[in-house]
């Protein structure tokens, strides 16, 4: 349902969630969203988005910028479930060194 992937390279670990680590002095995360229509009707992506903004806003920052790619199979997940892949995701965005970035 989610994914790690890094931008500097082209690899993907079964995901949708792309890092862009631009954020220089901010100590929050910021999200963005991507959900197609092939996710289901209005009603349902915006579920899937509050889910995922739930999510994400749970989860401890340290000034990474995530993009969320939802797939169709996110529409029938409990939070529950949006949360734990979610969480594993940003962990191993988190344990990746991205150039130029000091940590």
């Amino acid at each position: 349902m989610i994914a790690a992937k890094s931008p500097e390279t082209d690899s993907a670990a079964t995901s949708s969630v792309e890092s862009t680590d631009h954020a220089k002095a901010r100590s929050s995360d910021r999200i963005g969203l991507v959900v197609s229509r092939k996710v289901g009707n209005s009603v349902v992506r915006n579920r899937v988005k509050r889910l995922l903004r739930e999510s994400f806003r749970k989860s401890e920052g340290r000034g990474l910028d995530v993009v969320v790619i939802a797939r169709p199979a996110a529409a029938s997940a409990s939070f529950e479930e949006v949360e734990t892949d979610l969480g594993l995701a940003i962990s191993k965005l988190r344990g990746r060194h991205f150039p130029g970035k000091e940590t």
